[in-house]
């Protein structure tokens, strides 16, 4: 299959995702995550494939959603409804898929971005890794429904830090944290990941499968009910004075003033 923004490689079992919008620091578009959710729907069951591997560049993995997108004018409510089910779509997609997934991070992981790794079974940062909620801080919910994966992943207290606080979290953080799962050279991720896939490739699928449904049932990953909300909070959050202006202050690089409307 052709994607604009996606390179798309099978090989002996293992399906390689790469995102490919090398101008915009693979800042996530409305089009960029559909081809990511076209691609997971497309292999969501697929039995000859029981490993899939999404990585970014050499350098970064994704810079999140993309802020400067230009976006329909005169839309309703419904329509923004509509548009920002993108992001959720595309991480449930991911979510669902029944091969084996492991993200495969190099360079920097922002926003959206995490919010798609985290959609991952498994995850491989490399030393100088990094990844990095900014929502908050900008004046808006994490949402796209993360908040249950990061808190399964991290506990309660890390996840809060993590999603607050927007700091950026370096290798050594995020394995300690359990927010990935294996600390590769720089350069060597993507390496590391065919190894992990190696591994899964060597285990009988079927309960390997099962395994992966079981466990995420468990820890709630998946769970809509902390989440059902969050397209419409992002809705009221971005129609603030408060995210009009962390947006303005984060390309002006200064220090913003909130005031609570």
């Amino acid at each position: 299959m052709d994607y604009q923004y996606l390179k798309v490689e099978e090989d002996g079992g293992v399906l390689t995702v790469r995102l490919n919008r090398i101008d915009a620091r693979n800042a996530l578009s409305l089009a960029h995550m559909r081809e990511l959710t076209d691609v997971a729907r497309t292999y969501r069951t697929a039995p000859h494939i029981h490993a899939v591997i999404l990585t970014g560049t050499d350098s970064y993995f994704s810079a999140g959603a993309d802020l400067a997108e230009r976006l329909p004018k005169n839309e309703t409510i419904l329509d923004k409804r509509q548009r920002v089910q993108g992001g959720p779509d595309m991480c449930k997609a991911w979510a669902e898929v029944e091969p084996v997934t492991i993200a495969a991070i190099e360079g920097y992981c922002i926003g959206g971005g995490v919010a798609l790794v985290t959609s991952c079974d498994f995850r491989i940062v490399g030393e100088s890794g990094s990844l990095r909620l900014p929502e908050v801080p900008l004046g808006i919910n994490m949402s796209w429904r993360s908040i249950p994966r990061l808190t399964a992943l991290m506990g309660p207290s890390r996840a809060k830090q993590f999603v607050m606080f927007g700091e950026a979290l370096d290798a050594s953080t995020c394995l300690d944290w359990g927010l990935v799962d294996e600390i590769s050279p720089d350069g060597g991720v993507y390496k590391a990941a065919l190894q992990w896939a190696e591994k899964v490739g060597n285990l009988p699928p079927l309960p390997v499968r099962m395994t992966k449904e079981a466990v995420d049932a468990a820890a709630g990953m998946n769970d809509p009910t902390p989440t059902f909300m969050d397209r419409d909070q992002y809705l009221l959050t971005a129609g603030s004075e408060d995210f009009k202006e962390g947006v303005k202050s984060f390309f002006e690089k200064r220090d913003p003033e909130f005031k609570g409307n």
